[in-house]
């Protein structure tokens, strides 16, 4: 059923354009697919969803790459600015933008990094000191000029 459910929702994707989680769980009901939203959430979370300016799209996989862009490309397309307060970093991003930079944040696993919390354009770092959110900031910093 899961595996029946991703690749319809892949299929939506490559055919449709789907701004909204709202609209793709119609969309979904329609194929007669009903899922909650905590469901489709945990599904677009699963097959590494990427929000764009046009919507949501699969993640591009070329050969010999990993699933999610390097953080460093993601920085450079959605992020803004960086501020440190104390251990936390606080990443702002374009309007869409903080999903992917959290989750291309959580999937390097830096050490420096605790956890993300992602809005809309918005992330919050959490860095287990404020030693290393300097350094992360300086980092997050050079990927964003």
């Amino acid at each position: 059923m899961k595996s029946h459910r991703h690749n319809t929702i892949r299929e939506l994707l490559v055919k449709t354009s789907v701004t909204n989680q709202d609209e793709l769980r119609l969309k979904l009901a329609e194929r007669g697919i009903h899922v909650t939203q905590a469901t489709l959430s945990r599904d677009m979370r699963e097959l590494k969803l990427m929000k764009g300016p046009t919507g949501y799209a699969l993640p591009v996989i070329l050969d010999g790459e990993d699933d999610l862009p390097e953080i460093g490309s993601v920085l450079q397309d959605f992020g803004l600015e960086v501020r440190q307060a104390q251990n936390l970093l606080v990443v702002l991003t374009t309007v869409g933008g903080a999903q992917p930079v959290a989750a291309s944040m959580d999937s390097e696993e830096w050490q420096e990094v605790v956890g993300t919390i992602a809005g809309d354009n918005t992330v919050l770092i959490i860095c287990p000191d404020s030693h290393n959110a300097s350094s992360l900031k300086s980092r997050i910093e050079a990927y964003i000029a």
